[in-house]
């Protein structure tokens, strides 16, 4: 029955239904997803849950008890508390309280930022046995691409890598919008997601990413990448952002170039630190590459990204003679 006590079990980390659950980070839609996944094992439960949704601020001394007090109806309840880095000392206190004595049928949803303020509370959730959810900031390309493998598994589907590298270097950092991109992918498309799937759904924005502008230019296709990059700058894509994808494409083939010969592909992987997948499109692309072909384009590279940043006049014309550089270096002939 409602308003009776229980005690925290090893056995509910994994259960949304836990007494309490924290949500520790600052990536807004995982941990919006966080809340959501404990009100919907909750209304599964029991579809009359009542859901009180509470900024910090409305977490005033007495509240919580005022919520999570004994019932004469089996009511069972959520209460979500946001930002609760920002309790004040009076409300914490409550809190802890509630950690030593929690309600029956109540689940207790806490999120917080993480980092040193707060850190008293979010210490004693944990030692509480709180189940905790990890909601940190993607601000790797990395992480993004891991987010994005992970939500077509999610959604059941297969995608290739080529195709979700394709789908973040189009649509950027937002969470939100990978999201959205790979359940519309998922409803629209049967069968595997595959690189020109994303290409023909994410026109000009997949097309004028500064990654595909550092493709072209490192396979020599020098008209093609001229109008991806003067399409990318005209649609928004910030210039570092294209002398850092250039430097990072020319690079690669002098680090796949330089490697020492007869690695296995899971050596090579580690050694260069790249996924396999970007080895086999590195090694395409290498062909024609010789190493002062390698060296004239890094140079070329180092002066466009000393023009973007405020050592030339135009940038946009730096960028230009470092994509045709390049180019030119795709094709220097001279082997390794």
């Amino acid at each position: 029955m409602a308003g009776t006590r229980k005690k925290t079990s090893e056995n509910s980390a994994g259960d949304p239904l836990a007494p309490f659950t924290l949500a520790v980070g600052q990536e807004e839609l995982l941990l919006e997803r966080a809340v959501q996944e404990v009100v919907a094992a909750a209304r599964a439960a029991d579809p009359e849950t009542d859901v009180r949704d509470l900024a910090s601020s409305d977490l005033q001394p007495g509240t919580l008890a005022e919520l999570t007090s004994p019932s004469l109806f089996a009511e069972r309840k959520v209460v979500v508390v946001r930002n609760a880095q920002d309790l004040s000392a009076d409300s914490v206190k409550d809190v802890k309280a509630y950690f030593a004595d929690p309600a029956e049928e109540i689940t207790l949803v806490l999120l917080h930022a993480g980092g040193a303020k707060g850190k008293g509370l979010l210490d004693a959730a944990r030692k509480s046995g709180a189940r905790e959810v990890d909601c940190p900031k993607m601000t790797k390309p990395a992480d993004r691409l891991a987010f994005v493998r992970g939500e077509f598994r999610t959604l059941g589907r297969k995608a290739t890598p080529e195709a979700c590298q394709a789908l973040v270097d189009a649509i950027g950092s937002d969470l939100r919008e990978l999201a959205s991109a790979c359940k519309q992918l998922t409803a629209d498309i049967e069968g595997t997601v595959d690189e020109s799937v994303v290409a023909r759904y994410y026109t000009g924005r997949a097309e004028a990413s500064s990654f595909t502008v550092a493709d072209c230019a490192v396979e020599g296709r020098a008209a093609e990448a001229l109008e991806t990059l003067r399409w990318a700058l005209a649609t928004g894509v910030a210039p570092v952002l294209v002398t850092s994808a250039l430097s990072q494409g020319v690079r690669a083939i002098g680090k796949l170039a330089s490697a020492p010969g007869g690695m296995r592909p899971g050596d090579l992987a580690r050694e260069l630190g790249m996924p396999p997948w970007k080895i086999d499109r590195v090694r395409r692309q290498m062909r024609g590459w010789s190493a002062d072909g390698v060296a004239a384009a890094l140079r070329a590279v180092a002066e466009a990204d000393a023009a973007v940043k405020g050592g030339g006049d135009d940038p946009e014309y730096a960028l230009e003679q470092a994509v045709i550089t390049i180019s030119r270096a795709a094709r220097s002939r001279t082997a390794y």
